[in-house]
């Protein structure tokens, strides 16, 4: 599994990006996926997942509602849809995967992820 994500930008409050993560390994699809960030100074915290189906996703508390995280799974690729985005969504973004079952009280888990991607950074300003 090789993860690289790439889609990060500066941009103002209320705008939108999408971030896109890409498996350039010779994976299966069969990988749950997740995004996480790290702003400066703090820890990295959930962000999204979803599973290798498509049909389970899980959003953090603060990005639920502005957030949307989908896949391609024909090209093993995860996004995630960020709109209305707020000077506090300023971080480094990293998408994740594992092949672990993951349920509502894991995804926010780091240490369930097997698999990380470099991060992309992500900047909004006021």
């Amino acid at each position: 599994v090789q993860l690289q994500a790439s889609g990060g930008g500066s941009v103002q409050t209320g705008d939108s990006l999408r971030l896109t993560c890409e498996d350039s390994g010779d994976a299966p699809t069969s990988y749950n996926m997740g995004w996480f960030r790290q702003a400066p100074g703090k820890e990295r915290e959930f962000v999204a997942g979803i599973s290798w189906s498509g049909v389970r996703t899980a959003y953090g508390d603060p990005v639920t509602g502005r957030f949307t995280i989908s896949r391609d799974g024909a090209r093993n690729t995860v996004y995630l849809q960020m709109d209305n985005l707020k000077p506090e969504d300023t971080a480094v973004y990293y998408c994740a995967a594992t092949d672990q079952i993951m349920s509502s009280s894991t995804w926010f888990r780091q240490v369930k992820y097997d698999y990380w991607g470099q991060g992309t950074l992500v900047t909004v300003s006021s």
